[in-house]
């Protein structure tokens, strides 16, 4: 652990020592109208564009331009495995085995399709478990597919409530609605790493005991694929799914990923939906042979790939496989931590951290809390050259990456953030 300082010296010697100081150079860093960078803390929205990204595309777009359509075999990376390029990177940084992931489609599509095979409600066991500050997505997916499914989308939803005047969940508070109402429940769904306060919940703790009460287990991970480590295969969870544009750096709207546990690899009695990409792979172009359903996390596949959003996906992935997942959580500790001590400096009644303190249960991300907010602190911090996020109805979310943002960049904001509160 570091012992902290305040003042610049400190976050520019902190620099200085920072073996992975240079990798911000491979990335595009927005800057202001005088061409300066600006301070850019929205990697838990939108990461920012490594350089190589263009290269990655350009490659498929000039083999799209000579070969067409043998593309598909004779590319410099030929596009009908492309997905494969993707997977053992993929899997290292969510910590899964390369059968149980896929990059396929966007986050909420590949949460139906979970919920396809694992929401298998009836009538004395249908409600599903969600945090009650889930992502809206999460939410309206789960009470789509209990409508869908003929339920009350409002008796079917159970919500994971933090106790009064607090923002955190408590697992306690877990284990007291599954003791209560555990025979009702078909799925437990949560964010692992809660958008709003950064919560990283213990994933394999709830997964032991959704399990216990026969409930399926399923995670979005949006928040924290690419920032925690996830360790999906030893949660013991059913599924869980994240996108790539976040943490991962693939580019606004780009596609999702999906895990699969590998006690479901081989399980063709799960329902599912299916096309032409969970068929065997070998007799795929066959056209005419009865469906052959793959094994693993590519059984849940329906169609060919985006190539143009994968080349950026393997841009990214390639720079954390350059990298080291581990040494990036090193860094990502560090400077929050960093970050966590110079807020805590600020002598203001004002604004609080709700975010963990204790480093294993966040990732990089703090989210500031401001009383009596109604914006205008965000406004200002903008104004200054700060790129953070505003969340409803009162908090400030900032994410120093490990990958491109400085310690310096943390001494600047918070010198920004002191600057607006005392205006």
């Amino acid at each position: 652990m570091l012992n902290y300082n305040q003042g610049l010296q400190f976050a520019l010697e902190q620099d200085k020592r920072d073996e992975l100081a240079t990798y911000r150079n491979q990335f595009h860093i927005p800057k202001n109208q005088d061409g300066h960078d600006l301070i850019y803390m929205t990697g838990n929205s939108l990461g920012l564009q490594p350089k190589n990204t263009k290269a990655y595309v350009n490659q498929e777009l000039d083999d799209w331009a000579k070969l067409g359509v043998e593309g598909h075999t004779q590319a410099k990376n030929p596009w009908l495995h492309y997905h494969e390029f993707l997977t053992n990177n993929m899997a290292k940084i969510v910590g899964a085995k390369p059968e149980e992931v896929i990059i396929m489609n966007t986050l909420t599509v590949n949460l139906h399709l979970m919920m396809v095979s694992f929401y298998k409600p009836t009538k004395q066991r249908y409600k599903i478990l969600i945090e009650a500050d889930a992502f809206p997505s999460d939410k309206f997916a789960v009470e789509s597919q209990l409508r869908h499914h003929g339920f009350n989308d409002k008796e079917g939803l159970i919500l994971w409530h933090s106790r009064p005047n607090e923002e955190l969940l408590h697992f306690d508070d877990l284990k007291t609605i599954l003791k209560n109402q555990g025979h009702e429940i078909a799925l437990i769904l949560l964010g692992g790493v809660n958008y709003y306060t950064g919560q990283y919940l213990n994933l394999k703790r709830i997964t032991k005991l959704g399990h216990q009460y026969h409930c399926k287990v399923g995670f979005d991970c949006a928040h924290g694929a690419g920032n925690v480590a996830l360790n999906l295969h030893d949660s013991g969870a059913d599924f869980a799914v994240w996108c790539s544009y976040k943490y991962l750096n693939s580019g606004p709207g780009s596609l999702a990923g999906c895990f699969v546990h590998e006690r479901h690899a081989h399980n063709k009695t799960l329902n599912r939906f299916t096309g032409w990409w969970s068929h065997n792979k070998e007799s795929r172009f066959n056209m005419r042979d009865a469906f052959d359903l793959l094994p693993g996390a590519e059984g849940w596949q329906l169609s060919n790939p985006p190539i143009l959003s994968m080349a950026a996906i393997r841009a990214s992935l390639d720079l954390f496989s350059e990298v080291g997942f581990d040494k990036l959580l090193n860094k990502s500790k560090a400077l929050t931590g960093y970050f966590e001590y110079l807020i805590n400096q600020i002598k203001n009644d004002n604004i609080k951290i709700i975010t963990p303190k204790n480093p294993e249960k966040r990732g990089c991300q703090l989210s500031i809390q401001v009383k009596n907010a109604d914006k205008t602190l965000h406004d200002k911090l903008t104004n200054l050259g700060v790129i953070s996020d505003w969340r409803e109805p009162d908090v400030i979310r900032c994410a120093p990456v490990p990958l491109y943002n400085s310690f310096e960049d943390v001494y600047r904001l918070v010198e920004k953030l002191k600057k607006s509160l005392s205006e």
